[in-house]
């Protein structure tokens, strides 16, 4: 028996000490009792969970949590009809269908399915009152009656049986919504961050804001860039002009990406890849950035759990999944507390030793450095070799020092190697392939931009399909969605364990990117929650993987700045 289930009414009003109408619910969906009212729901849910636990049942998170979180108001658990209807709608080979509460009852009812309402854009709060003071809910479209709620729980409870591994799903499920509630809750939190630090930073970099045009320094290097091409007028942030001044000077380039000028003997070169760097820190976290979005002694983004394909989260303005780690010097912690910052090293390749079941894989997978293991079992030696056989192996590299390095990995590790190949097989066919949970990939018909499958800067040359690629193209995406998919559900566990075991204290999750996790917390409570990170991601092996011998270990470092961690 799980906690008692209560279903809470869309549409409550404005305010987070709006009233509600409520029902409760047994596991199937039925009702447990009569439906009531309450005139207070933040007062009522913190009573509530106070006594015991609860799952709450609602519309979207989004738009309901966020005005009780305001009022001071943590819930445990919750279950999100529109995140689980996407989970559902991929599974049946329906990614990106309709899956606010409208679509859920549209197809109930056998009608015509409404499209989804555009998705919300948040102010920056130093423009508005943005996030903290916002009175309004979220639109959604639906002004669904309690009973639509109960009825589309139920119909998604009966859904969620007919899955090949339910259990496998229902986990997917109970992570997906306990990410939604976290990234709420850090939304709200917001992350230290020092504008005035911040604001040195530019000024050392980029030199002093000019009141029209870019920084001084930019436009220093504009005109290097002009002098080293013999022109004048040419804007080194269009990549267009650059191509064609290279094209002038006799150097054919397929375009400006970084990895591509360094490869070009020119004295454009060095100019335009400092350029290029310091126009993306004035552009994306420059003066304006800092105006808008750090308030308060906080930069406050809005966190989009599953917000692409591989279940990776997203953010909705801000740029808080690219913060450059130069400008990660602004962020610094509270006077007398601490940031524990957790990475988890290495952890696709793991993930791949843990589904495939390759047993002479997972045995590497159980030393602290699983290239280096590899590399002495099966590369003489050189872990350089053993990791571009790996990474080869996931992103579908094909060319290069790639070919030798993953025959061996075919004859040494022939079970993680048909693992990748299948899924890339099923890709390349047209078919779906599926997470460890059940996460699935978009239909062979399907646009996956941004689909959030990118490979690490090591994989090279390893570049993933863009639009709706198909045949090998698809082949590449689907291999290694098996592995991505997977590791975002590992580090989802991670997170709303850690989420449960920092009940209690004083420490918050301020942060979380892909497979790192930061917490806030006074300086005295760092030693337990060390131990909580590291506890938790052992937890998140064993519920996905059982007893597995493939580890997942993490560099955990204690910092007063984010900069400074490992």
């Amino acid at each position: 028996m799980g906690p008692p289930l209560i279903a809470v009414q869309e549409g409550l009003g404005p305010a987070a000490h709006g009233g509600g109408r409520l029902q409760p619910l047994l596991a199937d969906g039925s009702a447990a009792g009569p439906a009531f009212d309450v005139p207070d729901l933040a007062v009522f849910v913190k009573e509530r969970e106070a006594a015991e636990p609860v799952r709450w049942v609602w519309a979207a998170t989004a738009e309901i949590y966020p005005p009780l979180v305001r009022a001071g108001v943590r819930v445990r658990r919750g279950h999100d009809l529109e995140l689980t209807e996407a989970l559902l709608q991929g599974y049946a080979g329906r990614w990106g269908a309709p899956r606010a509460l409208p679509a859920v009852l549209a197809r109930l009812d056998g009608g015509p399915v409404p499209a989804d309402p555009p998705p919300h854009q948040p102010d920056p709060p130093g423009l508005s009152q943005g996030f903290l003071f916002d009175t309004g809910p979220r639109q959604s479209g639906s002004s669904a009656a309690l009973a639509d709620v109960v009825r589309a729980y139920a119909d998604q409870q009966a859904r969620l049986s007919a899955v090949d591994a339910p259990g496998r799903f229902r986990l997917l499920v109970a992570a997906e919504n306990a990410g939604a509630l976290l990234g709420v809750e850090m939304g709200h939190a917001g992350l230290p961050w020092r504008a005035d630090i911040h604001n040195e930073l530019l000024r050392d970099m980029l030199g002093a804001p000019q009141p029209v045009g870019p920084p001084r320094r930019l436009a220093s290097l504009t005109a290097e860039i002009n002098d080293a091409f013999g022109v004048r007028g040419l804007h080194p942030d269009s990549p267009a002009e650059v191509v064609k001044a290279f094209a002038r000077a006799g150097v054919e380039i397929p375009n400006t990406r970084a990895w591509v000028l360094k490869n070009v003997d020119h004295p454009a070169v060095k100019p335009l890849l400092e350029y290029k760097e310091l126009y993306r820190i004035w552009t994306a976290h420059g003066w304006s950035w800092l105006d808008a979005w750090v308030v308060g002694g906080r930069f406050r983004a809005e966190f989009v759990p599953g917000g692409v394909v591989s279940g990776r989260w997203a953010t909705r303005g801000g740029g808080a999944l690219q913060v450059p780690k130069v400008v990660r010097r602004a962020v610094v912690a509270d006077e007398g507390w601490r940031f524990v910052v957790a990475d988890a090293g290495q952890l696709e390749p793991r993930v791949l030793a843990a589904v495939s079941g390759d047993a002479r894989l997972a045995a590497a997978a159980k030393a602290g450095d699983l290239y280096a293991a590899l590399a002495t079992d099966s590369f003489d030696g050189d872990r350089a070799k053993a990791k571009i056989a790996l990474l080869g192996a996931m992103y579908g590299q094909t060319g290069g020092a790639a070919i030798p390095a993953l025959a061996v990995l075919r004859q040494r590790y022939p079970t993680a190697f048909e693992y990748v190949e299948s899924a890339a097989r099923t890709g390349e066919a047209g078919g779906l392939v599926r997470s460890w949970l059940g996460r699935t990939c978009p239909p062979a018909s399907s646009s996956w931009r941004d689909n959030g499958l990118d490979p690490p800067e090591e994989a090279g040359s390893a570049e993933l399909p863009q639009g709706g690629a198909t045949g090998r193209a698809r082949g590449r995406f689907t291999r290694n969605f098996v592995i991505q998919a997977t590791a975002a559900e590992w580090a989802l566990v991670l997170l709303a364990s850690l989420r449960t075991a920092l009940e209690g204290t004083k420490a918050e999750l301020v942060f979380f990117v892909h497979d790192e996790v930061v917490v806030h917390c006074p300086e005295p409570e760092a030693p337990t929650v060390v131990a909580a990170v590291q506890q938790a991601a052992a937890e998140a092996g064993r519920l996905l993987f059982g007893a597995t011998e493939v580890r997942f270990p993490l560099d955990v470092s204690v910092v007063e700045c984010y900069a400074d961690a490992k």
